[in-house]
């Protein structure tokens, strides 16, 4: 679903706008000043920005400068109680998409907001294709010597020469859409684009606008016919990542381009035929969903020809190491850092995580540590402070401790204010408030590394 932030600090604007936005199928947010603005930015992927160009605390044609710099995607539409030229002028050299005066607003913001959403669409998506032209993805870039994941490439390698429809199942995060773009790259396919979309992100309306694409006059600020990832996809593959979030409507239309390789536009009475490849991925139990009646049952086998089923991180620990490595060296070269080994604590701290998030949770660990880090080697310094008690709570041979001890509680405190001290013990007493001969014992007596 595209969200939409409005700023005023006039709040019945803000209501009314609100209203009429979110009625069209999008999310709205709300801020009355640009404080709360820049965090609303920062906690949402913002696709649309309406605001006032005057506000309590700033301006908004200086904002909407702010907004491009750091969010290049978003788009901004600053609306004015009078026109005034020269403010017009500069919103638009700031990068605002448009600048329009209240009390027309009623008539223009709708279309105009739909323009602004098929302008973010679009410039995702060829961030996207430059993504893919940029980072090529094949077999050979799966990182993993372990015999799940060798057994889960061998399969994505038979059925990539095929036509067959596949289905990637796997818990979040374990690199279904790398597969995807992998199987597609080995298909006959592979010259022809790949076009993925995420059916968890949009409304019902916007998803199958999305997928099959509209014509004019199909609804409010529909100005021109508008092509859908199915026909951008033409002779390629499409990637239809958490299918199993797609309303049960859509689905039928899915089946039917499954079934004959044709589907009806938004408001058009003219089916439309394609070749596409369908890969699929999702980390719910379709069987279940289908027993919930959250899923087409006939769907199901259509999209099951190939089912291929990514293994957990946690059932792989012999990939860490070299995961992280390959992390290390991506993120080094891209922050511009010389660091070129990773310690053996930090290495078995990663290798007895739990990894809810998997693969993608281990790639922003190292990114986080790569920026933190200000030695040549990836220390436990930089782990997240959760990650790092989980080399605190080992118990030592010598003496184990009850987690709910005071002993345990005052162990993982030290530790802490050593690793805020990067290991300064007199610095760490300080603050401690405790002689640094007393730090040195308890360090001892807890075996603090």
């Amino acid at each position: 679903m595209n969200k939409i932030l409005i700023i005023d600090d006039e709040e019945k604007i803000r209501a009314l706008l609100s209203r009429i936005i979110s009625l069209e199928g999008f999310e709205v947010f709300q801020s009355s000043d640009l404080k709360n603005a820049k965090k609303r930015l920062e906690a949402s992927e913002i696709d649309v920005v309406i605001s006032d160009v005057k506000l309590p605390d700033g301006s908004g044609v200086e904002f909407s400068k702010i907004i491009k710099e750091k969010y290049p995607s978003t788009e901004v539409i600053l609306l004015t109680a009078y026109g005034n030229i020269p403010d017009g002028v500069q919103a638009i050299k700031n990068g605002a998409f448009d600048y329009i005066t209240k009390g027309d607003d009623n008539n223009k913001i709708i279309p105009l907001v739909y323009k602004a959403v098929e302008k973010v669409t679009l410039n995702r998506r060829l961030l996207q294709l430059e993504k893919q032209l940029d980072d090529k993805q094949s077999f050979d870039n799966i990182i993993g010597k372990s015999k799940l994941i060798e057994s889960a490439v061998n399969s994505a390698k038979r059925v990539a020469v095929t036509d067959a429809t596949v289905l990637l199942t796997g818990e979040t995060g374990t690199g279904k859409e790398v597969f995807a773009q992998a199987i597609h790259n080995a298909s006959n396919r592979s010259k022809q684009n790949f076009v993925a979309v995420n059916c968890s992100a949009f409304s019902k309306e916007l998803l199958e606008n999305e997928l099959f694409g509209h014509k004019a006059g199909a609804f409010t600020g529909a100005m021109k016919d508008s092509k859908g990832i199915f026909e951008e996809a033409n002779n390629g593959t499409v990637f239809l990542d958490e299918i199993g979030e797609m309303p049960l409507d859509l689905q039928a239309k899915l089946l039917r381009v499954l079934e004959s390789g044709e589907f009806l536009k938004v408001g058009d009475s003219k089916h439309t035929k394609v070749n596409v490849r369908i890969i699929a991925a999702t980390n719910r139990d379709l069987q279940q969903e289908i027993d919930n009646g959250n899923f087409r049952e006939d769907l199901y086998y259509r999209i099951n020809i190939f089912n291929i089923v990514l293994p957990p991180l946690r059932e792989r620990t012999s990939d860490i190491e070299n995961l992280a490595y390959s992390f290390l060296k991506k993120y080094t070269s891209k922050i511009g850092k010389k660091i070129s080994s990773i310690s053996s604590d930090y290495l078995n701290i990663l290798k007895q995580h739990s990894w809810k998030g998997n693969i993608r949770e281990l790639r922003n660990i190292i990114e986080r540590s790569v920026i933190l880090e200000d030695s040549l080697e990836l220390t436990v310094n930089s782990l997240p402070f959760d990650l790092q008690q989980i080399s605190i709570a080992k118990p030592s041979s010598d003496k184990t401790f009850s987690a709910f001890s005071m002993a345990s509680a005052e162990k993982i405190h030290i530790q802490k204010i050593l690793n805020y001290t990067k290991g300064n013990k007199a610095e760490a007493a300080r603050l401690l408030e405790i002689g640094i001969a007393t730090l040195y014992r308890k360090i001892e007596e807890y075996k603090i590394s």
